[in-house]
């Protein structure tokens, strides 16, 4: 198919393709949200915090247990808040309805791409960029989970779809209607309740660079600048006047001068890492878009005068740019430039790809098949390692996902096929379909058969079968993760043997301790020097996912008849 036939095919798409693309969408990232365990440590933090804040009913005053979450603002928690309320589900600790969301979120991101890259090229871009971003593995991943990410992403591409409407009109006498100007100011505002200052990086950073790669400001007054910004002031004021009180400025000297300034400093969490990180990860984390983006880098540089291009370019670059210079460095934390990065592939796609038969020099054709094997390999890695995890997990074969991986390798090799013709578009469509089939594999057959692994869980569902007591409180002597303290409850203890000790020995009725069997010895060193009995209820074990090392778990309660 051309790219003439394919523009003439989707010249005019109406509200209903893009209510079909929202429902594509919707159900590509809906499998599994109930079956994941939270899939990093912060996951379990927002979790737990959102429902302390529903427990509590304490909305501006962010808490884990006891000690105050001063990392951002309560945006997030509020939302999650809202989610949980709504479907009912505060008591269950189910874990899906703090997903939804990151779910609406990761769906209006795709929407709003199209969107912005319909007004940037055509409605063909548009579509095909959202698609891009849709299957990238950052977003798969960040749209299953309960962190601010997604979320942040959607109110920031609100932002930016305002931003195009202005630049585009610059030139224009007439003012775009005010509306612009709110959904603008309104996007920004509610960014800042998600993530603080993080939000004006890419829609301020974006506004700055055009105005001085274009020496034009006249188009600012489309977004009413010398008024809009009260707007923003408004939605934030009175939550910071309200936590400044609360905290008695506690909370602005951590998530401003600890969390955000201390991250351009140093390394925070074991996560400091030199410049040009990004540029290594994109091979993965924009998987598949990522092996067209390497194609199409001539077509950026082609377009990088045009009113699309220059857009693109100063969304993209002041924000890498600024990503890549501080210390902190995490993949999610360039996510708002990938889809301006997915829109101008797209772009290259529909534009250029019966014109650009690759590169001529010899040093150009051996970077980009070196590309385009390490992409096919990256590939491969994500199919043929969900195997091997639910293997070493559960040490099971999965005879579907076997089928599933032998597709994913026989696609790949269709997508190669597909570059070395110079068939672009249709090696596009392959590489959507093996990421198709990858998602399916990992979402719909091995992580839903993979609930009986998970540690927390099991160790939630022995507390509930063996505690003596209805308020039944768990010491944890050797397994310390946030999604125990979410199934278990805020008053989990998450401490060392002795403490756990200590705990048992003032909770003879209804205290728990958990202890792993490497740490028996000491645990029983230390009820020796206590004189205390215990009496072993229950064993699970597993592998800590978050750090890969296998548990033995023993549940202990005090033996009051031995002790007496």
């Amino acid at each position: 198919m051309t790219s003439s036939n394919l523009t003439e095919k989707f010249s005019s798409l109406k509200a209903s393709h893009y209510l079909w693309l929202a429902l594509f969408v919707f159900m590509l990232f809906l499998p599994s949200r109930a079956s994941l365990p939270p899939l990093d440590r912060d996951e379990a933090r927002y979790m737990q915090a959102t429902s302390q804040m529903l427990e509590s009913h304490n909305f501006i005053d962010v808490r884990f247990q006891d000690k105050p979450r001063y990392l951002q603002p309560a945006g997030i928690y509020w939302l999650e808040a809202i989610a949980v309320k709504i479907t009912g589900t505060e008591k269950t600790k189910a874990l899906w309805p703090y997903r939804i969301p990151s779910l609406l979120a990761a769906t209006g991101s795709v929407l709003l791409t199209a969107w912005i890259g319909n007004l940037l090229f055509d409605s063909l871009v548009g579509f095909l960029g959202g698609v891009l971003l849709a299957f990238s593995v950052l977003l798969a991943a960040e749209g299953r989970m309960a962190t601010i990410d997604t979320t942040l992403l959607f109110f920031i591409l609100l932002a930016q779809s305002s931003l195009v409407r202005a630049w585009l009109n610059r030139f224009q006498k007439i003012y775009l209607p005010i509306s612009v100007a709110l959904i603008f100011w309104i996007a920004i505002g509610c960014g800042l309740m998600l993530k603080g200052p993080v939000v004006l990086i890419p829609t301020l950073g974006t506004l700055f660079a055009l105005s001085i790669i274009d020496r034009n400001k006249r188009w600012w007054q489309h977004l009413r600048l010398n008024w809009g910004w009260l707007i923003s002031l408004l939605i934030v004021l009175p939550w910071c006047i309200a936590i400044g009180v609360v905290s008695h400025g506690q909370f602005f000297s951590n998530s401003v001068g600890t969390n955000f300034l201390g991250k351009v400093a140093s390394g925070q969490q074991a996560h400091g890492l030199p410049p040009g990180y990004y540029i290594l990860i994109f091979l993965i984390s924009f998987w598949p878009g990522s092996v067209f983006t390497a194609w199409a880098l001539p077509f950026f540089w082609k377009e990088r005068k045009s009113e699309s291009g220059k857009f693109l370019l100063c969304w993209i670059i002041p924000h890498w740019l600024v990503f890549e210079a501080i210390a902190t460095k995490l993949p999610h934390y360039v996510l708002p430039t990938y889809p301006a990065i997915a829109i101008f592939t797209a772009a290259a796609v529909v534009k250029i790809s019966n014109e650009w038969k690759g590169p001529t020099a010899n040093w150009g054709k051996i970077l980009l098949w070196a590309y385009i094997f390490l992409w096919a390999l990256a590939g491969i890695a994500l199919s043929v390692g969900g195997i091997w995890i639910y293997h070493r997990f559960t040490g099971k074969i999965s005879l579907p996902a076997l089928a599933t991986g032998a597709g994913v390798i026989i696609l790949i090799n269709l997508v190669i096929f597909c570059l070395f013709k110079n068939k672009i578009q249709k090696a596009v469509l392959a590489a959507i379909a093996t990421a198709i089939v990858v998602y399916l594999e990992l979402f719909t057959i091995l992580i839903p058969d993979m609930r009986n692994v998970w540690l927390s869980q099991k160790v939630a569902h022995m507390v509930d079968a063996l505690k003596p007591c209805q308020n039944s409180i768990v010491a944890s002597a050797s397994y310390s993760e946030p999604s125990l303290v979410f199934l278990l409850g805020k008053d989990t203890h998450l401490i060392n043997p002795a403490e756990t000790v200590k705990f048992l020995q003032e909770n003879k009725a209804c205290g728990l301790g958990l202890v792993d069997k490497r740490d028996q010895d000491s645990f029983s060193k230390y009820l020796k020097e206590e004189n205390l009995v215990v009496k072993r209820l229950g064993h699970v074990s597993g592998i800590n996912y978050s750090n890969g090392k296998r548990l033995d778990l023993s549940l202990f309660q005090v033996d009051n008849q031995l002790n007496q």
